[in-house]
């Protein structure tokens, strides 16, 4: 679906995105791990086209609309979320702004919540509630493509597992790609098909979840998934 080529991004003398190429495939959940700094957020920006690249190139195969195709779940959605507008109406947002057809209600259920939560403000909503509006935002335009920066990492173990269950389930029904961001390779590998391990805006080591969670090379690696907690 996506396809980076050599890209590069500065930010004075700080190289946040340095050379990296990188496919994340259709249908696939492809996790971005790393330290704070180390180039994660950067790279899905550049990817969106919220920031351009000083070099490089990012190819979308057959995404006609970029605005519309390719969407962003914060890892705060207290954030994103105005304080005097009601849930309802964040949600329906989206819709209008991008001429989809869709029904708040529907888009409530889809992520469990119940309807009557369209007339609540943010804060009456709980920090995992608030991000289940989150994702009914990013799912309101009918995307293919969603990146999901550090989703659950402010919210606690147990709401975390319902957040990240939540994912997988639309992924299956909505026929979904997802780029997956987060700092511990524990939340990855519960998500995760693949993995890309960052760090100084470069990637230090890729492979199958299954190769990175059992048989890390990199040294840095190893030690992320040494300090990981247990999902």
């Amino acid at each position: 679906m996506i396809e980076i080529k050599e890209i590069k991004k500065r930010f004075g003398e700080i190289r946040a995105v340095d050379g990296i190429d990188l496919k994340i495939e259709t249908g696939q959940t492809l996790g971005l791990v790393g330290e704070s700094g180390s180039g994660k957020s950067t790279l899905a920006r550049l990817i969106l086209k919220l920031i351009e690249p000083d070099s490089g190139t990012i190819d979308h195969d057959g995404i006609k609309n970029l605005r519309r195709e390719c969407q962003i779940v914060f890892q705060d959605p207290q954030t994103s979320l105005n304080p005097r507008i009601r849930i309802g109406e964040a949600i329906a947002e989206p819709l209008k702004l991008h001429k989809v057809q869709g029904s708040v209600k529907e888009l409530l259920e889809m992520v469990k919540l119940p309807a009557a939560y369209a007339s609540r403000y943010p804060h009456e909503l709980s920090g995992g509630e608030r991000q289940r509006v989150g994702i009914a935002r990013a799912l309101a335009v009918q995307p293919r493509f969603l990146v999901l920066d550090e989703p659950v990492s402010s919210l606690d173990v147990i709401i975390q597992v319902q957040i990240l269950d939540l994912l997988k389930e639309l992924k299956r029904k909505l026929d979904l790609t997802y780029l997956f961001i987060a700092h511990d390779l524990s939340t990855i590998g519960y998500m995760c098909d693949s993995i890309v391990v960052m760090k100084a805006g470069k990637i230090l080591e890729t492979g199958t979840a299954e190769q990175v969670l059992t048989t890390p090379q990199n040294p840095y690696t190893q030690l992320l998934l040494a300090s990981s907690p247990k999902i």
